[in-house]
């Protein structure tokens, strides 16, 4: 718990009544082991009825919610910014602190055996926290898109896809976006770009590199022609936000940004409201996310890896409680 006061602050009216519905909310999450974001906080305040979905409130919420933590309403371990974070180097107090850190970080590949491999990608890295619990618990890749994916990482994810798909594993993206023109857009080019990539110029740069080479000894066209024939084991599959979870959740509408110049198409599927994939629950986003990966992992395989993983961190931790001043002792006097 991180109550702590630097401020004076004693709220009234309609500012005490948010404040102590923020603590509750945030309390309400941090109980199942989650922060959120000041977006997300708002969401819940938006779908529970006790404020309007405008920018004034949500500023208005921002300002309460600050003060309150100022002031020590508000664990500051509770309100989370995923978008701005320091980066240190890792440090250890001796050898055996080291052994213990490798223990609880040593990871093995568990999706090596499996058939299929998934990956998960958000469109906002403020959901990235959310994402990671599930992402880990499972043992897959995760990355915040950040809205549309950079050439770069698209180059780059098109590479590792042709890695998987020549060793022979189906592949799955499971693509998580708000619901409106850009987000609904965004899975189309992640699928479409990705394709490209993994075609042409892409294959030869996986042979250039030795990712990939052809035991035959046929010419680069050959290989092309067998990752397009592997790209049907490829897909990109959008798992929220979309209308059947829209209607099931009732999440708080947004007017449709019309100045999106894919704002045309959507309206004319859609209508004119959109919707923020943040105004989902995060047990809900957790949910449905562990969801689908349990409909695609061999859970006896994934099973057997994940015991593997456990007994070799046990004995790393085993070898962390010994001695480490007397081994170091020892190994200076065989120099």
């Amino acid at each position: 718990m991180a109550k702590l006061r630097y401020e004076d602050w004693k709220p009234a009216g309609d500012s005490a009544v948010l404040l102590r519905a923020a603590v509750r909310v945030c309390e309400e999450y941090a109980a199942d082991g989650y922060d959120l974001t000041l977006r997300q906080l708002y969401y819940q305040f938006v779908s529970r009825g006790w404020i309007s979905n405008e920018q004034r409130s949500y500023k208005r919420l921002g300002d309460i919610v600050n003060r309150g933590r100022m002031a020590g309403y508000i664990d500051w371990d509770h309100i989370t910014d995923r978008t701005r974070n320091l980066v240190s180097n890792a440090h250890w107090d001796d050898a055996g602190d080291l052994m213990e850190g490798a223990a609880r970080g040593f990871g093995m590949d568990l999706w090596q055996d499996q058939d299929t491999r998934v990956e998960i990608w958000v469109e906002k890295e403020a959901l990235a926290g959310v994402v990671e619990r599930v992402a880990r618990r499972w043992d897959c890749s995760y990355f915040s898109c950040r809205g549309y994916v950079s050439s770069s990482e698209q180059w780059a994810a098109g590479r590792r896809i042709g890695r998987y798909l020549m060793g022979g594993q189906d592949v799955v993206i499971l693509h998580l976006g708000d619901h409106d023109p850009s987000g609904i857009d965004m899975t189309r080019d992640i699928n479409d770009r990705i394709r490209t990539f993994l075609t042409g110029d892409k294959v030869r740069a996986l042979m250039n590199d030795g990712y990939i080479y052809d035991p035959a000894g046929d010419d680069v066209d050959d290989v092309i022609g067998m990752v397009g024939d592997h790209l049907e084991r490829f897909e990109v599959k959008r798992i929220a936000l979309n209308m059947d979870q829209i209607e099931q959740y009732d999440p708080p509408p947004n007017p449709t940004k019309l100045t999106d110049s894919r704002a045309s198409g959507y309206v004319e599927n859609f209508g004119n409201e959109s919707w923020e994939l943040d105004a989902l629950d995060p047990r809900t986003l957790d949910a449905l996310i562990e969801e689908h990966i349990e409909e695609i992992v061999d859970a006896d395989r994934f099973d057997i890896a994940t015991e593997l993983r456990e007994n070799i961190r046990a004995g790393i931790t085993e070898l962390a409680g010994r001695d480490w001043g007397e081994i170091i002792d020892y190994l200076e006097s065989t120099r």
